[in-house]
């Protein structure tokens, strides 16, 4: 029996209640291969139209598809992207989206998760909690961070609408990734002041601490372990990639520190921050990258109030 199968009908199940006479879209590339064939195999024994569309290896978090793939991403009731790269925070998915169509993204997903951690996750309980945080950040203003590690990182989310990672896609346009559980924000743009320290991983490494100093907004400074590839990476997608894109607050007990984004950051006491591209969840940058980084044992308050303190929930 393929080991995949038990997160694969998590997937088409639970978390996207695929239905019969549904039309399926798996977007995919060559290393995501075997785990898009599980999920389309069960996918198709629910009785649904599954087109399987494998495009080239992208080359950063955030780039968008080929043509062709967004167009086609358009037509379908459901759409599901295990793929080596983030294709959340693109046009086409905001698109798709916009269509009707339910996107499950799964950037980054290994044979590994789809058998244990996070995806197994109880995802009635991660909804819950996840909304709890969400209705939270919806109601404040102003949100300071620190940790012992060094962070200390105010910004505004005054007019901002959190997305409620929940793992639960039930409704046309609804999108989030799966393993889920996170609850994520926009800052608004200038804003942010202060430092970051990256502690928990970033580039999918848990190798070391990288410090990102936070001027207006903006990336202005960046050292530590990841600072050479990040900055390439950053530098290449032009001035915009060094945005302060979100702040997001992990919700899933099940979720662990491994090393992929996918998973990390939705890790339970656990927040983290992403520099690049907000368009698609309420900001106004489009800057093509979408890079986040993880950082634990968090102090959060909003408007002065605890929302976390040495990465314990007080909700």
């Amino acid at each position: 029996m393929n080991p995949m199968i038990r997160g694969a009908k998590i997937v088409v199940d639970t978390c996207l209640r695929i239905r019969r006479g549904e039309t399926v879209l798996i977007v995919t590339d060559p290393p995501k291969m075997k785990i898009a064939e599980t999920i389309a195999d069960v996918a198709r024994e629910r009785g649904t139209a599954v087109t399987l569309i494998c495009m080239p290896v992208g080359q950063r978090h955030g780039q968008e598809p080929p043509e062709p793939v967004a167009l086609a991403m358009t037509y379908f009731d459901v759409v599901i992207a295990p793929t080596t790269y983030s294709i959340t925070h693109t046009q086409a998915r905001k698109r798709a989206c916009a269509a009707g169509a339910r996107v499950a993204t799964m950037p980054g997903i290994t044979e590994e998760m789809m058998q244990q951690g996070a995806m197994l996750a109880d995802y009635q309980e991660v909804a819950r909690l996840t909304k709890k945080v969400a209705a939270l950040l919806d109601r404040a203003s102003e949100v300071e961070v620190t940790t012992e590690a060094g962070t200390e990182l105010s910004f505004s989310i005054k007019g901002r609408k959190t997305h409620p990672d929940t793992g639960l896609f039930h409704r046309p346009g609804d999108f989030g990734n799966l393993p889920a559980g996170e609850a994520f924000i926009a800052p608004v743009e200038g804003t942010g002041e202060g430092r970051v320290v990256v502690d928990g991983s970033i580039i999918d490494t848990t190798t070391g601490r990288t410090e990102i100093i936070i001027e207006k907004g903006m990336a202005k400074k960046i050292s530590g372990s990841a600072a050479r590839k990040l900055t390439k990476m950053l530098d290449e997608a032009g001035p915009k990639a060094r945005n302060l894109a979100e702040f997001g607050v992990g919700t899933n007990s099940k979720a662990r520190l491994i090393g992929q984004v996918l998973e990390d950051e939705k890790v339970l006491g656990t927040c983290h921050v992403a520099l690049g591209d907000n368009s698609t969840f309420g900001g106004r940058v489009k800057a093509g990258i979408h890079i986040d980084g993880i950082f634990k044992n968090p102090t959060v308050t909003l408007d002065g109030k605890l929302l976390m303190e040495t990465g314990r929930l007080l909700v």
